[in-house]
């Protein structure tokens, strides 16, 4: 029971402050709403009555969360899955633009990182603009893809894709570069006395060196991705994903709405980033950067 409480008891205490925190931050930005609107008819009120209507308004400014809680679920088990009022639909629709973006990042991080450890000009030449292009925020370059893709006809999934991909191949080059070069000159001397050739020493000694820092760039490249999808959903007027059921919501100014979406939003980053994880861990047992008997 002990040995429970080590493990649970940080955790849920840590989620008790921050639920105490929230509601009464709930109350301190909705409080003058309700003063003014309901309360200043009402003499006599007391501090009961200000808490009540605050955590209870349509549209609150910051809405509590039992009221997410309750949107959250409600728009999930109220609706059939295809509806556009199901969040289970819109999270499909980002995933989809994540994954794929997220595949078409790592294909390039991973061409890239190849090409850079394998030639020196390329590494002068090509690595700085690599870290050169993450200054561009995305939120700018966003609506140029958009546009750009829109006019050769390409729109829906694959636009957003784009968005995706730029921010995922990134982490990918950087850390495949790191781990492609982590081999010692020691490993190296070993395969050239054994007549190894430039594809068997990349094959059998670089690429599982690298795997190690592979992953980790992996998990970042996809939430960064999932990011890039949901930015990618507003600058379109998207009619579905969770980028677009925050517009909907900001639109009408239902800020419950928009909470829930990035409830939503959050639990689709984790369950991306758990999926690499147990990818990680089924592919590299015991093989991580530094540890003793890791690969290199």
């Amino acid at each position: 029971m002990r040995s429970l409480w080590h493990r649970v008891g940080p955790i849920a205490t840590v989620l008790a402050v921050v639920l105490l925190l929230w509601y009464a931050a709930a109350v301190w930005l909705n409080a003058p709403q309700v003063i003014e609107r309901v309360l200043s008819n009402q003499p006599g009120w007391g501090a009961a009555d200000l808490m009540r209507l605050t955590w209870a308004m349509d549209r609150p400014v910051l809405p509590a969360p039992h009221q997410i809680a309750r949107d959250f679920i409600s728009s999930i088990v109220d609706w059939p899955i295809g509806s556009p009022r199901n969040l289970l639909f819109h999270a499909y629709v980002t995933a989809s633009a994540t994954l794929l973006g997220f595949v078409m990042g790592t294909l390039l991080g991973a061409l890239l990182a190849v090409a850079i450890v394998h030639s020196r000009s390329l590494d002068r030449s090509l690595f700085p603009w690599v870290i050169a292009s993450q200054t561009v925020p995305v939120l700018a370059i966003a609506p140029i893809i958009i546009v750009i893709l829109g006019s050769m006809g390409l729109t829906g999934l694959f636009p957003k894709s784009i968005i995706s991909a730029y921010l995922c191949f990134f982490p990918v080059t950087v850390a495949l570069v790191k781990g492609l070069r982590s081999p010692g000159v020691l490993e190296l001397e070993l395969l050239h006395t054994y007549a190894a050739s430039k594809p068997q020493a990349f094959w059998k000694l670089r690429v599982p060196a690298s795997l190690p820092f592979l992953f980790p760039a992996l998990r970042v490249g996809i939430a960064a991705g999932l990011v890039g999808a949901i930015v990618g959903e507003l600058p379109t007027g998207a009619q579905a994903g969770l980028g677009a059921r925050l517009l909907t919501g900001s639109y009408y100014g239902n800020t419950v709405q928009i909470w829930s979406a990035l409830v939503m939003a959050s639990l689709l980053g984790l369950a991306l980033t758990g999926a690499v994880a147990l990818a990680e861990r089924w592919l590299t047992p015991g093989m991580r950067p530094g540890k003793p008997g890791a690969s290199r």
